[in-house]
């Protein structure tokens, strides 16, 4: 277990698009030793309220990572900050190994003379990243050629080298086999034990086998929060997935 490295809190966070308010006074916090899920139906603006945490879209209130106010950077400035983030369709370079992929992510936060210094062996972090993702049986696989979930966890390693503070991952299972998603589930509990990991989902019945606690969302406003239990426990939430609970519960919702 490394040191703590903080928490992120979220206070009065708000988001309008052209008069349209899309994320409208959400707070809330997350912190290293957890899976936290952000959750809800279609629009409701979970992802809305990661691309404010990350720099892509503007907001106002206040996102604290630790004692830094994210707000109002820039998005690289944000990464170099510990913030890492996927999204929805991996982004790996396809012609490149899985090591490759790893020793240009690490590479990003090296200086330029550590970058014209030759290196001997691979890097400790990216053996790390391999191990800690499944994936050190891969390691000269393009990654043109991985699986879908393989292709996940490659971005997930490629944050992971990068040594962030928190990662937020956007909708990481959607797609995958059964099997992909549990391992993506036990990736992020690994992860989590030293590190912030905030997930955005829609789907219900991951976020049950692998939340530790949750965010829901409807129509850009907190609606309920709490353990699994208490969130599937609450009317409000339970009405408003009601009729599309059955397809979100198996993955296939929008």
């Amino acid at each position: 277990m490394t040191a703590d490295n903080g928490s992120l809190v979220v206070k009065d966070l708000r988001v309008s698009f052209d008069g349209f308010v899309a994320v409208d006074g959400v707070s809330f916090d997350a912190h290293p030793g957890e899976v936290r899920f952000l959750i809800g139906p279609n629009g409701a603006g979970k992802t809305t309220c990661i691309d404010a945490i990350t720099g892509l879209s503007k907001g106002t209130g206040s996102v604290m990572l630790g004692d830094q106010e994210l707000l109002g950077k820039s998005t690289q400035k944000i990464v170099r900050l510990g913030v890492g983030r996927t999204f929805q369709t991996a982004s790996v370079f396809e012609q490149l190994s899985v090591l490759q992929n790893l020793d240009i992510a690490a590479g990003l936060h090296r200086s330029s003379l550590a970058l014209l210094r030759a290196r001997r062996g691979v890097d400790p972090a990216i053996e790390v990243a391999l191990e800690e993702t499944g994936l050190s049986a891969e390691r000269e696989t393009p990654a043109g050629i991985l699986s879908h979930g393989q292709k996940q966890w490659l971005e997930i390693g490629m944050m992971l080298v990068q040594d962030p503070r928190a990662l937020l991952l956007d909708e990481p299972v959607a797609g995958m086999s059964q099997d992909e998603r549990t391992a993506t589930g036990e990736l992020l509990q690994r992860i989590a034990q030293r590190r912030i990991v905030l997930v955005v989902e829609h789907d219900m019945d991951f976020m049950r086998r692998y939340a530790s606690r949750v965010t829901v969302l409807h129509q850009g406003k907190l609606l309920s929060e709490g353990t699994v239990a208490a969130v599937q426990a609450d009317p409000r939430v339970q009405e408003v997935y009601l009729g599309t609970a059955g397809a979100v519960a198996h993955g296939e919702g929008a």
